[in-house]
């Protein structure tokens, strides 16, 4: 049984490892001929729009899924009408434009940040006066780690941003002064089964997810129901199939929903090692029909992001349960190159384990002083 991947980086990768042990083959499709899966699986090297090259991709798969939420919906369509399609293309095209998430958001009784759409400077002085100081401005489209976005402060601010955004359509969306960021993990499989992972607690620098912790600490009760009620709702509302991410801001006690990724996410590597079945297992047997494994946490856990350098492996393999995950990606400012995850028995074993990593993991970038703090707030 051959699945077919659209994207071949390192979630395509993870993907095809949890798979293999399940009996499975991949097929992968990437622009890039460095595509980090070219190490480990067939891979066509062809643009998304490539009909000739989809036709040929798609041939004798069982199905097709996706790693990458800016795939061309086009695409997805196409070998729709070949093969079956996990998730949907209607969840792909909902993702891509964060208006129409939003708007999905808002029809599904969700609470969101308050926004407004921007199609001009004169659009964008509007939604200002409407929202005030101070917001942040998004392309509606693309973007991702913090690329197309303007934190808006004060009117210097809006004066830079029109001289940067491309011509495209905006939203302005009202800045939350949260109390944390906040991620939950949904699956829905093909015969309708669903389950949730725990909460994670994220940590960005510069947009860019760097620490995860799972489960999130002083997780309560009614928020966690309160993330999985929301990931139900979109899950249904799309017919949805495989792994759905939706990022959180947690404020004043309440979860207001940010945005969502319809596919395995970056702050559910944890699952890897953290918990019963990973997320990249899950989301093969939602696709597939199978029975849905155990979202449940082995312990605690703490994934950092390794971004633009790393470190020497044998000083993170020296620390007693440190897991290594190397993409096999050339090392460039801003790049995901891997990740590690430290998982331990308790909190404050965790908070003990994290204080043992290397002195590469203590830079400011890494987080660490709010996981340590975060870690011990749950002995109380």
């Amino acid at each position: 049984m051959t699945i077919g991947i659209l994207g071949g980086g390192q979630l395509g990768y993870m993907l095809a490892l949890a798979g293999y042990p399940l009996g499975l083959h991949f097929r992968f499709l990437d622009p890039s001929p460095e595509a980090p899966v070219g190490r480990i699986a067939q891979r066509v090297t062809a643009d998304y729009t490539d009909h000739a090259a989809l036709e040929k991709f798609s041939s004798g798969l069982e199905l097709v899924t996706y790693e990458f939420e800016n795939v061309p919906v086009e695409a997805a369509d196409f070998l729709a009408e070949r093969v079956p399609v996990y998730p949907p293309p209607a969840a792909l095209e909902a993702a891509q434009d964060r208006l129409a998430e939003k708007n999905l958001f808002r029809k599904l009784g969700i609470a969101t940040t308050e926004f407004a759409a921007v199609s001009n400077p004169s659009e964008l002085d509007a939604a200002i006066k409407l929202l005030g100081f101070p917001a942040v401005l998004k392309t509606s489209r693309m973007g991702y780690d913090g690329k197309g976005q303007w934190i808006l402060r004060t009117a210097e601010d809006v004066a830079t941003a029109k001289s940067e955004v491309p011509p495209v359509q905006m939203i302005l969306e009202r800045f939350v002064p949260f109390t944390r960021e906040l991620s939950v993990l949904a699956v829905r499989s093909r015969n309708g089964e669903s389950a949730f992972y725990p909460l994670a607690e994220n940590h960005h620098r510069s947009g860019i997810l760097r620490l995860s912790i799972a489960p999130a600490p002083r997780l309560q009760e009614s928020i966690q129901r309160a993330a999985e009620n929301a990931a139900r709702r979109v899950l249904e509302s799309l017919k949805y199939v495989g792994v759905l991410a939706l990022e959180f801001f947690e404020h004043q006690g309440e979860l207001l929903v940010n945005e969502m990724a319809p596919r395995v996410h970056n702050s559910g590597h944890w699952t890897i090692e953290g918990a019963v079945t990973s997320q990249f297992e899950n989301h093969l047997r939602a696709v597939l029909g199978l029975p849905l494994g155990s979202t449940g946490p082995v312990g605690h856990c703490a994934m950092l992001n390794l971004i633009g350098d790393l470190p020497e492996s044998s000083e993170v393999l020296a620390l007693p349960d440190a897991h290594l995950h190397l993409y096999g990606k050339s090392p460039r400012p801003g790049r995901k190159l891997g990740h590690i995850t430290v998982r331990a028995a308790s909190p404050e074993r965790l908070a003990l384990r994290l204080s043992e990593l290397p002195a590469f993991f203590h830079r400011p970038d890494f987080c660490l002083d709010a996981a340590l703090v975060h870690s011990a707030s749950l002995r109380a």
